[in-house]
C-alpha cells in the first residue's frame, strides 16, 4: 500500500514536471528568437537533441542501428522537420500564449486523422470536444478581422496538424514487431533536422548573438526538451493509462499562457480570450471521455 502511494506520487511529480518543462519552454524559445533566427534555432536544437539521444543510448549498451528506416525518416519529416520547425517560425511574429494554443489543437487533429487511417471513429459525446476546439479555432483566428498575424496562426495550426500525423505514424509503428520508442525518436530527430539544417543554411537570417540567455535557452531544449523531458515521457507512459498521462498535455498549453502573461506580458483581446478558454475545456474533456474509455476497456484484475 505504502509502495503504491509513493509511486502515484512519484508519478504527479513526474507529470508536473513534464508540463512545466514543455509549457515554460514557449516563453524560452520566443525569447530566444530575439538573438537567434528561427530556422538557426531550430536546426540547433533539434540536431543535438538527437545527438544526446543517441549518446544516451550508447551510454545505456543500447544498439545504435536504426529500424523501420523508411517510416522513421516519414516520421522525422512530419513531426521534427515540418512540425516543430513550423513552432518557431509561428513564435516570430506570433505570442507565445496564442501558440501554444494554437499548435496544441494537435488532439483533435489526430482524432479527425485517426478515422481514415486507423479506422478510428469519432463517436458519441467524442464530438462535443471536437466542436467546442474548432468553434474556440475560429474566435482565435478572427477570420472577420484581418490581422497581422495572421501567418503566425496558420503557421502555428500547421505545426498541430503535422504533430498530429506524426503521431498517427508512431501508432501504426507500434505495431510492427521490433518498435523501439527510444531509438525510433532519436533517429526521426536526427532525420528531421536535416532539411531544417538546409533550410537554415539557404534562408538569411538575423546574426546570431550567443548572449548567456541564447546559451541557456538552447541547453533547456537540447538537454531538457529534446531529451530528458522525452525520457520523462516513456516513463510516465509505461506505468500510467494513457489517459491520466495526457493531463500532462492539457497543462502544458496553460503554462505556457500564464508564463506568456507574466513575464512577456502578454494580454489576449476578448474573442482570442474566449478561444483560449473553449480549446483548453475541449482538451479537458477530451482528456475525461478517454480515461473513462481507458477505465471501461480495462480488463477485470
Amino acid at each position: 500500500m505504502i509502495k503504491r502511494v509513493t509511486d502515484q506520487w512519484r508519478f504527479s511529480a513526474a507529470l508536473l514536471l513534464l508540463a512545466f518543462i514543455w509549457g515554460y519552454n514557449w516563453v524560452i524559445m520566443k525569447k530566444s528568437l530575439q538573438f537567434m533566427g528561427p530556422f538557426d534555432f531550430n536546426a540547433v536544437r533539434m540536431s543535438f537533441g538527437g545527438l544526446v539521444l543517441l549518446l544516451f543510448m550508447l551510454c545505456s549498451r543500447m544498439p545504435l542501428r536504426p529500424r523501420d528506416i523508411g517510416m522513421t525518416i516519414l516520421l522525422g519529416l512530419t513531426q521534427t522537420g515540418a512540425g516543430m520547425g513550423l513552432i518557431l517560425w509561428a513564435l516570430e511574429s506570433g505570442g507565445a500564449g496564442k501558440t501554444a494554443i494554437l499548435v496544441y489543437t494537435m488532439p483533435f487533429w489526430i482524432l479527425i486523422f485517426a478515422w481514415p487511417i486507423l479506422s478510428e471513429k469519432i463517436v458519441g459525446l467524442n464530438w462535443l470536444p471536437v466542436i467546442m476546439a474548432f468553434t474556440g479555432l475560429i474566435f482565435l483566428l478572427e477570420p472577420w478581422s484581418l490581422k497581422s498575424t495572421l501567418l503566425s496562426e496558420t503557421l502555428a495550426i500547421l505545426a498541430g496538424v503535422f504533430w498530429a500525423f506524426g503521431a498517427i505514424i508512431i501508432k501504426l509503428m507500434q505495431k510492427r514487431p521490433g518498435f523501439d520508442i527510444v531509438s525510433v525518436t532519436a533517429w526521426q530527430l536526427v532525420y528531421g533536422s536535416v532539411p531544417l539544417v538546409i533550410v537554415a543554411w539557404l534562408i538569411p537570417q538575423q546574426p546570431v548573438q550567443w548572449t548567456p540567455y541564447l546559451v541557456a535557452g538552447v541547453f533547456y531544449n537540447v538537454v531538457l526538451v529534446c531529451a530528458f523531458a522525452f525520457l520523462l515521457w516513456t516513463f510516465i507512459m509505461k506505468r500510467l493509462p494513457a489517459g491520466v498521462a495526457g493531463m500532462s498535455t492539457l497543462a502544458v498549453p496553460v503554462i505556457g499562457i500564464l508564463s506568456s502573461m507574466a513575464e512577456l506580458g502578454e494580454r489576449p483581446d476578448a474573442w482570442e480570450g474566449l478561444g483560449m478558454v473553449l480549446v483548453i475545456a475541449a482538451l479537458a474533456l477530451l482528456t475525461i471521455l478517454r480515461l473513462h474509455e481507458n477505465r471501461k476497456n480495462k480488463p477485470p484484475d
